[in-house]
């Protein structure tokens, strides 16, 4: 896949005016930001062999909690942490439902989703909560040097996962529920457990990207998040992640991000109309898996 990003990055240079300005590469970081943290976590949750369909609406509840309690005078660095802790709280409930109760993973997060955005909309009255002087306003649109914040944090994220599942316990675990769940419970692997953290994990990553969604628009939208569930699993699966489990990676992830950040960008810079882009984005993440997946079986073979 990490050929396809070449590719990629060739043509909007050919094509796209001003593509290759420092200012715009760092745009595209920018904006890819949100996507890169919440496909962290859906990382973990596709390589068990799972599906969360819910962190858009995460991101949205996590965003609309902290801003409000940033409103009422909580110190920044609390009303970041509940926000976070709302998003670990959302993805513990499903994992709850999809380990301990055994409910399949698509419909509990379908459900959660749904209730999730209807809990945002409750809580914000359907407007949305600004906050100018948000305390952690810095978070969203500051920068260390010329590197944005949420550039900086979504790096953390994925240094952090990327540690996580190549050299911990858990790590190996996740890979093995995700190549054959019954062979792992077998081997003495606490499944359940394994599987309640990686929607744990989830749901923190929504809570991050809630916080920098937030700090970059100084207020919470309930509407916050929309659509960006799907987005989220496009990089994943780009990233060459298996969609039942057991293979793929967090740098795959990280280069299935670029890919749809850098295209984005390129069909804007081209003044394609949205709704071209569209079809055209979706043709590119179809044909480029099948590019990978023909790859990938011709080395095998």
């Amino acid at each position: 896949m990490a050929l396809v990003l070449l590719i990629l990055c060739i043509i909007m240079a050919i094509f796209a005016p001003h593509f290759l300005e420092v200012g715009n590469l760092l745009n595209v970081a920018r904006q890819v930001s949100i996507n890169a943290v919440l496909a962290a976590g859906m990382t973990f949750v596709i390589l068990t062999g799972g599906i969360d369909l819910s962190v858009g609406s995460a991101l949205a509840v996590a965003g609309v909690l902290a801003v409000g309690l940033d409103a009422i005078g909580v110190p920044g660095f609390f009303a970041v942490l509940g926000g976070i802790v709302t998003g670990a709280l959302c993805g513990l409930l499903n994992g709850v439902l999809i380990a301990k109760l055994k409910l399949p993973a698509f419909i509990v997060t379908l459900g959660a989703l749904t209730y999730l955005r209807g809990l945002a909309y409750v809580t914000t009255g359907a407007y949305p909560l600004i906050k100018t002087d948000l305390s952690f306003g810095f978070l969203g649109g500051g920068s260390l040097g010329p590197i944005p914040m949420p550039v900086i944090i979504a790096l953390i994220v994925f240094i952090i996962s990327y540690i996580v599942l190549t050299r911990t316990t858990f790590g190996r675990h996740v890979y093995a529920i995700g190549g054959n769940e019954q062979a792992a419970r077998l081997s003495g692997i606490r499944v359940d457990w394994n599987i309640l953290w990686v929607y744990t994990i989830s749901g923190i990553c929504a809570g991050i990207a809630g916080i920098i969604f937030s700090a970059r628009l100084l207020s919470a939208q309930p509407t916050g998040g929309q659509g960006y569930e799907l987005d989220a699993i496009a990089a994943v699966i780009l990233g060459g992640t298996s969609f039942v489990g057991g293979v793929g990676s967090i740098v795959g992830t990280l280069i299935g991000v670029l890919i749809i950040g850098i295209l984005n960008d390129g069909l804007v810079l081209m003044n394609v109309p949205f709704f071209y882009q569209q079809i055209i984005k979706g043709a590119v993440i179809v044909i480029a898996v099948l590019i990978d997946r023909f790859r990938a079986g011709r080395a095998i073979a």
